[in-house]
């Protein structure tokens, strides 16, 4: 058998492999007065003609739902729907459709219509299976959804800070950079102990030790400084009163102008409003404008203009962004011959694997070590200023589950708080003069 009566023959095997066993009487014709007989040993044959409308009539009163019982048991109508013509399509939805079912038997439970998944996928009314949640569509809405929050949470907390610095905490900071002091060192004592600093700023002090930090990379007060990546403005409102007078402080930061879809944008803004605040702290430190993932690049006038770059916890971003060696070869040019390059960074275990340390925040000393000196720096001095033997470096959520991030929030708050900050490497390195 072929052309339609060959798929009105498949349609009729189909049904008998599921219980339904029948035999195509015959089946003719494409047009009006079209014919489809089908039979099986516990039915009587049902008889259907095609109308001028296309659609199928049943010769008998019974055959409407007899029609349905073959037809709305077939579940391979999908793979053979292409198949299928339009005709017989028509004829076994209108059978489903229109007929009812055989009278229940006296006091029998009535079973509740069911639909037939099968004809309605072929139909074409099937709706599609619910797509499983996208995760990685939740895990970005999530971090906008954190994102506008952290916006709003700054906008706030600069609006508080700006009232903080009244006319008297401007005079206190005015006169204490105008201060002649013996030394870099007596200036940073005198500053880290000054009210102009951020509220919980000074908790710090006793694991970053920043007078005997700065001390260690000898830094002056007729310095030109470069800080990169300067974060939340942590060393910058302590370098700012000191060199305000002879030196020169530079800081390195995101466009705070940038996509408010960005978290680089939002860093910058925390660092632009932080100088902006006050002008007694802030309006002669330059800014520069980087972007954090295609590494520093620094201004043509600016290369060989500093005496001192210095890089707090910063080195294990560039790693993770494959940006560390472009941004060694920047900070080489951007430094005066024998000018320094002071490193602080986390430290991991030795022998670990930068890359893989690096997504935890931390590095190795001896990698560090390498790729500074590749860039032509020569190591000039190491300091176990900022060591915690504390730090085991295998935390859930990598260095930022301790102070002062505490990513894992209460959860075991106590514990990470007792270790303190991080285990940190403090190096100095000097660009040779020749």
């Amino acid at each position: 058998m072929s052309g339609e009566g060959a798929t009105a023959a498949t349609v009729c095997d189909n049904a008998a492999l599921v219980g339904a066993p029948a035999t195509l009487t015959s089946a003719s014709g494409a047009g009006p007065g079209a014919r489809l007989v089908l039979s099986s040993t516990s039915q009587p044959a049902l008889s259907a003609t095609r109308t001028d409308a296309g659609t199928m009539r049943p010769k008998n009163k019974a055959a409407p739902y007899q029609l349905a019982t073959f037809a709305c048991r077939v579940r391979a109508m999908r793979s053979i729907r292409s198949s299928v013509p339009v005709w017989l399509v028509a004829c076994v939805a209108a059978a489903c459709a229109d007929a009812g079912p055989p009278p229940a038997a006296p006091g029998a439970p009535l079973d509740p219509p069911r639909p037939n998944a099968d004809l309605e996928m072929m139909m074409g009314d099937a709706k599609a299976p619910s797509a499983p949640p996208d995760a990685e569509a939740e895990k970005k809405a999530e971090a906008a959804r954190k994102l506008a929050e952290d916006f709003a949470k700054l906008e706030k907390e600069q609006a508080t800070e700006k009232t903080r610095w009244n006319e008297t905490l401007r005079k206190q900071v005015a006169d204490l950079s105008n201060k002649d002091f013996k030394s870099f060192k007596a200036a940073l004592q005198d500053v880290v102990k000054s009210p102009h600093r951020t509220p919980g700023a000074s908790e710090r002090d006793k694991d970053r030790h920043p007078v005997e930090t700065l001390t260690f990379f000898g830094l002056k007060q007729d310095m030109s400084v470069l800080e990169l990546d300067a974060g939340a403005g942590w060393y910058t409102e302590l370098l700012a009163p000191v060199l305000r007078k002879k030196g020169k402080l530079t800081v390195a930061g995101p466009s705070p102008e940038g996509p408010m879809t960005e978290r680089s944008t939002l860093y910058g803004k925390r660092l632009r409003g932080f100088l902006d605040k006050a002008p007694e702290l802030g309006d002669k430190v330059d800014y520069i404008t980087i972007d954090p993932t295609a590494g520093f690049v620094l201004p043509a006038d600016r290369k060989g203009a500093f005496d001192a770059v210095l890089a707090f916890r910063a080195l294990h971003n560039w790693q993770r962004r494959n940006v560390l060696d472009k941004n060694l070869t920047a900070v080489f040019e951007a430094l005066k011959p024998g000018g320094v390059f002071a490193v602080e960074a986390h430290r991991a275990k030795p022998g670990a694997d930068p890359k893989a340390s690096a997504e935890k925040g931390y590095l190795p000393e001896a990698f560090v070590i390498e790729r500074v000196q590749a860039a032509g720096f020569k190591l000039d001095g190491k300091s176990e200023i900022n060591k915690n033997a504390k730090d085991t470096t295998d935390y859930p959520e990598g260095v930022w589950t301790l102070p002062p991030t505490l990513r894992l929030g209460d959860k075991d708050k106590d514990k990470y708080v007792s270790i303190g900050e991080s285990d940190r490497m403090t190096l100095k390195f000097v660009k040779p003069k020749k």
